[in-house]
């Protein structure tokens, strides 16, 4: 099969008028459209996105996911709407829900689209926990140390979210050290201690804008920093969580256009039924958010093809949103760019019209 692309994403470039050559489900070349007949024409090929926060999916929350099998549920309803890596996400919990989702990880090690485990909380600070629970929120610990060097020596990428203003800095070291990427959020951090976090190795900034206080002329506090400063930092694109016009704003004030990217946040609506359960309370999913029982924000309800799309009408160039739900979560983990070009999987090729919908 020939497909010819008006544009190709591939190698960290953006490519114009490109056509791909499919056999036996691998690309099997690829290069500038001279003529000649194609069988199919699409708006953009790329590869299948990459997200670093995803609690749920098809009905399934990581957290309740009971074994490996919920991690590849959640993982194949991502996969279905265009995202082929995710990084499965367990929030604050009891310490037994940690371990479960920790050993489903592991179970998992070396599977195809799942590339370990985000531990957002419950290492938090409490006045800034948005929807986790209050009572499962505790201080790092050395068992939350211990499940991240289980991850890595099963050769798992492993993401913890926490607040580094309350974290024990030799713990915290420890983390850093054994290769977890540790980032700061649901946090109440100010500048000198959002500052201090990312000399002591915190690299990360977990949905930027949100679970954290706001800045002000006089207080920048985390959100500022984070900003200001050449550490990553993870944002939701679905319009409500950050306004567009916000979300202009950090971009076009960031360091370089390297250091931000798109998580989805996502929870088990996407890909799946429109409520579920959450600490024993319903959460539904209505005009495209989600809100618990007394109507605050839950999670998001938005998968990462529709993000870029967002990306792209919010008036992110194209050449700039591409790399925030592929490229630039990779390189989170340190994972090189991809090339769909050297024998790429064709079911790892995410083909989008006009409107940066799947084609049909």
């Amino acid at each position: 099969m020939r497909i010819g692309a008006r544009y190709l994403w591939s190698d960290g470039r953006l490519c114009e008028q490109a056509v791909l050559d499919i056999a036996d489900g691998r690309v099997v070349s690829c290069g500038p459209r001279n003529g000649g007949k194609v069988d199919r024409e699409v708006h953009l090929a790329m590869p299948a996105c990459t997200d670093l926060q995803v609690n749920g999916g098809g009905g399934v929350m990581v957290n309740d996911a009971e074994g490996a099998d919920g991690l590849r549920t959640i993982a194949a309803a991502h996969r279905a709407l265009g995202t082929g890596w995710i990084l499965p996400t367990v929030i604050t919990d009891a310490p037994e829900v940690l371990a479960d989702a920790v050993d489903a990880a592991i179970e998992t090690a070396g599977e195809p689209g799942l590339l370990g485990l985000h531990i957002e909380g419950p290492h938090l600070a409490e006045r800034r926990r948005g929807t986790h629970a209050a009572r499962y929120i505790r201080p790092l610990d050395r068992t939350t140390v211990d499940h991240a060097r289980a991850l890595k020596a099963a050769g798992l990428h492993v993401l913890v979210t926490l607040a580094p203003e309350l974290a024990d800095a030799d713990l915290l070291a420890e983390l850093v050290d054994c290769g977890a990427v540790v980032s700061a959020g649901h946090s109440g951090a100010d500048l000198q201690q959002a500052r201090a976090a990312f000399a002591a190795g915190v690299s990360c900034v977990t949905h930027l804008f949100n679970a954290m206080d706001q800045m002000t002329s006089r207080a920048p506090g985390l959100l500022g920093a984070a900003i200001d400063s050449e550490v990553y930092c993870g944002i939701i694109a679905d319009g409500l969580h950050v306004t567009p016009e916000m979300l202009r704003i950090a971009l076009r004030a960031r360091p370089s256009q390297g250091l931000t990217f798109v998580v989805s946040d996502a929870m088990a609506t996407v890909g799946g039924p429109d409520s579920f359960t959450l600490y024993g309370q319903e959460i539904r999913a209505v005009d495209g958010h989600l809100i618990n029982a007394e109507g605050a924000f839950a999670g998001a309800h938005v998968d990462m093809v529709t993000s870029l799309a967002n990306l792209v009408r919010f008036g992110i160039p194209l050449s700039q949103a591409i790399p925030m739900v592929t490229d630039i979560p990779r390189k989170v983990l340190g994972l090189p760019p991809q090339s769909v070009c050297d024998g790429w999987a064709a079911d790892d090729l995410l083909l989008l019209d006009p409107e940066l919908k799947p084609a049909a």
